[in-house]
């Protein structure tokens, strides 16, 4: 499966094209807006302000309910894009931001709210991800994402009043995010260099302000002896083999070995701070960027469904690709 993406943040559509979908799949096109709809903003403190509608329209690959096998194509409309806002910081580079890097990659930047850069684009992964999903619920897979703590290892429980103090301060915060992937069959993956786990990280890594992704028991791992996280098998009740645990979240040898796959992922801090900050301009002089524009204060809880998304275009397409290894 491929999903070409298109659109910047404040263009007039962002979209995409989904290739390799099988035909004949059940997609609830009511359902998959819902998908959407948990990644627009205004739905905790500290979201930005920014009020798009986020209306999915179908295009092509999707008639009465079913797909076609033939290309999805989706596009969502901007509708709530303050270009002005970005006149002042189209004559800087902002710290963290990819401003600078995009601009000395293609000597050129669309500076309305970060372009391509922006995490707008990942709408087009939400619908994507989205309409991926469905197909795998009918094939008994399912994907849950959750946030883990926030900032200084905050709960959920803490977090508004976390982000309420942050909001107030100008500042931002992190995060971690937890996803398990249940009802994976044995055998997802490529041994080498398609290993199912390098496969999600690459997909979580390409996510908008993640900056670390581990799997099952990932860093703790390297502080434990072999003996400590050995998965050792067992004969269940239903004649098939499985884990007694899972410190390896689901895969050995790069290949899915049907335990639940678990993996967190750590969000950055947003870098746009609605505080003066010292930035240079494009000559390298130094220069005091003033807040403007609409950001959020933490990305996580509108991360989930882009987390949830990316993994599920990864299980659907190393699916596809296990169906085509045999005769």
């Amino acid at each position: 499966m491929t999903l070409t993406s298109f659109g910047e943040s404040h263009g007039p559509a962002v979209g995409g094209v989904l290739e390799g979908m099988p035909a004949g799949v059940d997609i609830d096109l009511d359902k998959l807006q819902r998908f959407v709809d948990r990644r627009r903003t205004g739905q905790t403190v500290g979201s930005s302000a920014r009020d798009e509608m986020d209306r999915v329209e179908v295009l092509s690959g999707i008639w009465q309910g079913k797909t076609l096998g033939t290309p999805i194509g989706f596009l969502v409309r901007n509708c709530d894009a303050h270009s002005a806002d970005y006149e002042e910081i189209a004559r800087c580079y902002r710290p963290n931001h990819a401003d600078y890097t995009w601009e000395a990659k293609y000597g050129i930047h669309d500076p309305r709210g970060g372009g391509r850069a922006s995490a707008r684009e990942t709408v087009s992964r939400v619908v994507a991800g989205g309409i991926a999903i469905q197909a795998l619920e009918r094939l008994g897979i399912t994907i849950e994402a959750q946030i883990d703590f926030v900032g200084p290892r905050l709960g959920v429980a803490d977090m508004e009043q976390a982000l309420q103090e942050a909001v107030k301060e100008g500042d931002t915060l992190g995060g971690i995010v937890e996803c398990v992937i249940k009802g994976v069959p044995v055998g997802l993956g490529e041994p080498l260099f398609g290993k199912l786990h390098a496969q999600l990280a690459a997909a979580m890594m390409s996510i908008p302000s993640v900056h670390g992704f581990e799997y099952g028991d990932g860093f703790d791992m390297a502080t434990k002896r072999g003996s400590e996280v050995m998965d050792l098998f067992e004969k269940r009740t239903d004649g098939t083999l499985g884990t007694v645990t899972n410190h390896s979240g689901g895969i050995q040898g790069g290949i899915s070995n049907g335990e639940n796959i678990t993996m967190r992922i750590a969000f950055k801090p947003v870098p746009t701070l609605m505080r003066e900050l010292p930035a240079v301009d494009r000559n390298g002089n130094p220069v005091i960027l003033q807040p403007q524009g609409r950001h959020d204060a933490c990305v996580l809880p509108r991360a989930l469904p882009i987390v949830e998304a990316m993994a599920a275009l990864v299980i659907l397409d190393n699916y596809l690709i296990k169906k085509t290894n045999v005769l």
